[in-house]
């Protein structure tokens, strides 16, 4: 009579293990093909699934449009000789005469050094007086020295220089190879020659982004476009501000993927294809290249244009699908872009979820012998 439970424990035993599988499911990575579907807006869910194609592409191919306003392409160089409240200036005035106004007695030159222009613009010179140099240039300020001095000795020889002063310069921080301060002096009138005298970019130029700020205006440029569209080397304005910086934008990458992090943009602009690269890939054992899903918060003119609609209110949330393994899911997926803050969600190919009910049973089954020995033994 003790026999019939012994022979009936195992099976009964199984089945149990199977029915808690199947009522509290496996472990995965995150929903699969049927569960996302069928969250779709057409099954009442609240979210808009569309399978990539050209239209598509077409459609949500928007990037960041960074750029100068014509106000920043507009405005002319600074002239290299225009001098500027708080620039510093150097003078040498020679005298025809062995006792001179300025000069000591046997020496007929005298040298002022760091003549600063004050905050109205005025420099004073001994003998001469107060005299207007801001907007005008240093032969004009040479000129009106001349002009004064000559009334009391006799032709008087002038040299006026312009130094590097605090009137006519831009700061640059962030990425760069020496922040700090400089002057716009007649090599450094441009943003990129600016650039240069401070070291250049110190991060990778394909993602650097660079920032002006000049009174209330703001202009930013990648890096890249200013080499390659020279209308984009404005001229600098006493003031300035430069921030260089790398691009902030990032997306997630989820699912049967080499790796799952938050991933930042490499390049200016970012297809599937390459997105999918930066993470490794597909997890060759896992993935399901007919589930590959970018999740995204699309703005309503996109998603409008996208699903031929013209009701739709705010901003949609958008699940766009590509089969990877159609003749052209390749190139779909490379020409598909992705945006700040996407999601790429890989599933898992079918036959995972069941490799992994077998190896839950296995597991089961040898609980299930373990379990029967020791009633056996007992």
């Amino acid at each position: 009579m003790k026999s019939v439970p012994f022979r009936w424990a195992r099976p009964i035993v199984l089945l149990t293990a199977v029915a808690v599988l199947s009522s509290c499911g496996l472990p995965k990575v995150g929903p699969n093909k049927r569960e996302i579907y069928a969250g779709s807006v057409q099954r009442e869910g609240d979210a808009f699934i569309v399978a990539v194609n050209d239209r598509v592409t077409r459609a949500t191919a928007v990037t960041p449009a960074l750029g100068f306003s014509q106000a920043f392409i507009n405005a002319g160089q600074i002239g290299s000789d225009t001098i500027n409240p708080g620039d510093t200036l150097g003078l040498t005035i020679w005298e025809n005469v062995d006792d001179g106004l300025l000069a000591a007695q046997g020496i007929n030159a005298t040298t002022l050094e760091e003549v600063q222009v004050d905050g109205s613009g005025f420099i004073f010179v001994p003998y001469a007086g107060r005299i207007r140099a801001a907007g005008n240039s240093p032969e004009a300020i040479r000129r009106i020295i001349t002009q004064r001095l000559s009334e009391q000795t006799p032709d008087p020889q002038v040299q006026v220089r312009r130094l590097a002063g605090d009137g006519a310069t831009v700061s640059l921080i962030g990425s760069v190879g020496a922040q700090g301060v400089y002057a716009i002096e007649r090599p450094t009138r441009t943003l990129s020659t600016m650039l240069a005298r401070a070291g250049g970019v110190s991060i990778v130029p394909e993602i650097t982004q660079i920032t002006v700020l000049r009174g209330g205006q703001t202009g930013q440029i990648w890096f890249e476009d200013l080499y390659n569209h020279p209308e984009l080397d404005i001229a600098l304005r006493g003031g300035d501000r430069i921030l260089v910086e790398e691009d902030k934008r990032s997306f997630v990458a989820l699912g049967a993927t080499g790796a799952q992090r938050k991933v930042p943009f490499e390049t200016q602009n970012l297809s599937a294809l390459e997105g999918i690269a930066q993470v490794g890939g597909l997890n060759a054992g896992t993935a399901d290249p007919t589930g590959v899903f970018v999740f995204r918060n699309e703005p309503q003119a996109v998603a409008e244009q996208v699903l031929g609609r013209t009701d739709l209110q705010g901003a949609q949330r958008m699940v766009y699908v590509l089969d990877l393994t159609k003749p052209n899911g390749m190139f779909m997926a490379r020409d598909f872009v992705i945006r700040d803050r996407d999601t790429i969600y890989v599933t898992e190919a079918p036959f995972t979820q069941w490799s992994k009910v077998i190896s839950s049973i296995t597991g089961s089954a040898n609980s299930v012998n373990g379990l029967s020995s020791l009633v056996r033994k007992n």
